[in-house]
């Protein structure tokens, strides 16, 4: 039994190793979050402008120009994967937060349950606080990414419709 003992204890120490990675993480998801919040609310005001350049639509002309005076659009698989691209860190974000967070609760946790044990409750507190300021940060982080990824995601598609729209000669 004193192996399973060791194992355990083993288990308990490595755990507390990623605490403090898993929280800095949280913080920059945060951060990040916050940063891409603010570009969004540029984005939301540039596109409420008729004079607004889509990005989409400034990349898809970086096409080899091809004899058609420099209109040449990229095709379509290349656009969606320049969206994709753009996307991805939000799409990341919004989908580990959680995660993160899931882990920075339960790491505190045995900690606080073991000073529940020795009738310690400021180590309790102290625990808990820990716990629950790391999901909810990190749950914060991951709607707000989620709400600019979801939005994002239809400016761009309406934007590649657009271009196709204008590579076959249609109006947008």
């Amino acid at each position: 039994m004193p192996v399973l003992a060791e194992i355990e204890t083993l288990l308990y120490a490595v755990s507390r190793v990623f605490l403090a990675p898993v929280m800095l993480l949280i913080a920059a998801a945060l951060a990040y979050a916050l940063v891409m919040l603010g570009a969004f609310a540029v984005e939301a005001w540039q596109r409420r402008r008729p004079s607004h350049p889509r990005a989409l639509l400034a990349y898809a002309r970086q096409a080899p120009d091809g004899g058609a005076g420099g209109q040449a659009l990229l095709a379509s698989d290349d656009l969606e994967l320049w969206i994709m691209r753009r996307l991805e860190w939000l799409r990341i974000v919004s989908r580990t937060a959680p995660m993160l967070g899931l882990i920075a609760t339960m790491i505190p946790m045995g900690p606080a349950l073991l000073a529940l044990g020795s009738n310690d409750a400021s180590a309790v507190g102290r625990n808990m606080v820990a716990a629950f300021s790391a999901v909810i940060l990190a749950l914060l982080a991951a709607s707000i990414c989620f709400f600019i990824l979801t939005i994002r995601r239809r400016w761009l598609l309406q934007d590649l419709r657009d271009v196709e729209r204008q590579r076959e000669g249609k109006p947008a």
